[in-house]
């Protein structure tokens, strides 16, 4: 494995349709089911917005099923 701290390459990060968050090379077509998030940067930048941001690792389909249940 690369030292991260020898790292050069910018990253975006993605998100998908359940709302789980990754990073991706920011010179390379983004994998199907991603979309870019907005942020951009180097590795730790963009790992460091995801802890910010992603503070529900439940897959967003669970979590609409658990709030339908409590609804009822």
């Amino acid at each position: 494995m690369a030292d991260e701290r020898d790292d050069d390459q910018t990253y975006h990060v993605v998100i998908n349709d359940e709302e789980q968050y990754s990073i991706w090379w920011a010179d390379r077509e983004l994998p199907a089911g991603w979309r870019a998030e907005g942020t951009t940067g180097p590795r730790a930048a963009c790992l460091a917005h995801i802890d910010e941001v992603w503070t529900d690792m439940r897959p967003l389909s669970l979590r609409r099923r658990m709030e339908e249940r409590a609804a009822h």
